[in-house]
């Protein structure tokens, strides 16, 4: 069995849609899970909405409104109007509807998992429903009834045991399957994997149903070596090992999301990054091979990142204790550490803010530490760097710190202003 993921690219628009049915004309469609993410920038959409509705704000009304017409667009360039589909669309928003006058909670992370999965529940009801009118017949599968996680919210952890005797038991291999990314279930209770999550999605489908390959399909020919948007020259990197791969994802890489790949690992199954537009290309493949190739530095960017500088008010080197009360408030305020540094009176932390907590977590800290913060900085790391590698780094701008082993750099960067 093959497991194909769409991401919001591949499904954009009507044609995008389309394109999608040309894939799996072209790939074939038996014994294979599609698995198919909110569509274009829905996610973002919906993120408005959740901060619109959890503060209260008169730009609810302005935020649905948005998703509605957009959805409404996406069937008007897909179906007759009189379409059954239309029915099922409405009755999703009906229930997002229902879901925001019922609920009582001020939980912000719970109110995101019930309401951001609806995303991808009218993305997949669109393209399933698209996909059967032309003949390419589906079965639609709501995931999570599927992938069974724990109770934490925008970052929900697997039970794998249950998850597996599920999607064992329950999914027809021989049939072409249609499910979200992204989502799974605590009970009776709608979580999310975090955000990109549909790729992980793929990968625990994979490792449950013991399939042949995954694949994810992109706007672009495969993992480049650097990200387009930021660098003018990038080359792509045909192979890469699952260990290259957990090294890239763990550092940021964008293209595969940092859990995808291990539990692929476990059962050999290969990865393949395929552009949805060249059908002929090969793409870039992720097994059990050494390195990558070709072996040309990588260059991972993460931007908007916040350097930290942490030292004690009592003058107490920063050993065991200092580093373990600092790290229990960056995990009790759930901000994501990506690189550290320290010496002897000092720890630094380059850390990423998803749950805007920082301003908590400084206030936390202050009474027993001097803290002095860098906002917006960005973290360039990358593998297998050389000297002009890191010098073509450090003309963006002033670095703060610099760290270096044997196959990685890492520069956090003041970047000049443009």
């Amino acid at each position: 069995m093959r497991i194909f993921k769409f991401g919001g690219a591949s499904v954009k628009s009507p044609d995008a849609v389309k394109n999608v049915a040309r894939v799996l004309q072209h790939e074939g469609v038996e014994e294979t899970l599609v698995v198919i993410s909110a569509m274009g920038k829905m996610t973002n959409a919906f993120e408005r909405l959740i901060n619109a509705y959890h503060n209260n704000t008169d730009d609810v009304e302005e935020a649905f409104k948005f998703i509605k017409v957009f959805h409404n667009e996406m069937l008007l360039g897909l179906f007759n109007k009189g379409h059954k589909v239309y029915d099922s669309i409405n009755f999703l928003f009906g229930e997002l509807s229902m879901l925001m006058a019922k609920n009582t909670s001020d939980d912000y992370d719970y109110i995101y998992d019930q309401m951001v999965g609806f995303g991808e529940l009218l993305s997949t009801s669109i393209v399933s429903a698209y996909l059967n009118e032309i003949g390419i017949t589906n079965t639609w599968l709501d995931v999570r009834e599927f992938i069974k996680t724990d109770d934490r919210f925008r970052g929900a952890k697997v039970d794998w045991k249950l998850t597996e005797a599920t999607i064992v038991n329950k999914i027809d291999r021989s049939k072409l399957n249609i499910t979200q990314g992204f989502l799974g279930r605590h009970r009776d209770t709608t979580t999310t994997l975090g955000r990109e999550g549909s790729d992980y999605t793929a990968g625990i489908f994979a490792y449950c149903l013991g399939a042949e390959s995954v694949t994810i399909w992109k706007d672009v020919p495969g993992v480049l070596n650097a990200d387009p948007r930021v660098f003018d020259e990038t080359e792509l990197l045909r192979k890469i090992s699952y260990t290259e791969a957990i090294e890239m994802a763990f550092y940021g890489a964008s293209v595969i999301h940092p859990k995808t790949i291990q539990p692929l690992e476990q059962k050999q199954i290969p990865l393949y990054v395929r552009s949805f537009d060249n059908l002929d290309q090969e793409g870039t493949s992720v097994s059990a091979c050494y390195g990558i190739e070709p072996e040309v530095p990588c260059y991972i960017v993460k931007k908007n990142q916040i350097l930290v500088s942490i030292s004690a008010k009592d003058f107490s080197f920063m050993v065991e204790d200092n580093i373990s009360a600092v790290f229990k408030k960056l995990h009790n305020y759930k901000l994501k550490v990506n690189l550290i540094q320290n010496s002897a009176i000092s720890f630094s932390v380059c850390i990423e803010d998803k749950f805007n907590e920082f301003e908590n977590f400084y206030k936390d800290l202050q009474s027993s530490f001097n803290i002095k913060s860098y906002k917006n900085v960005t973290l360039y790391t990358i593998r297998h760097f050389d000297d002009i590698a890191i010098k073509n780094i450090k003309t963006r701008g002033k670095a703060i710190i610099r760290q270096i082993n044997t196959e990685t750099a890492q520069l956090v960067i003041q970047e000049n202003m443009q």
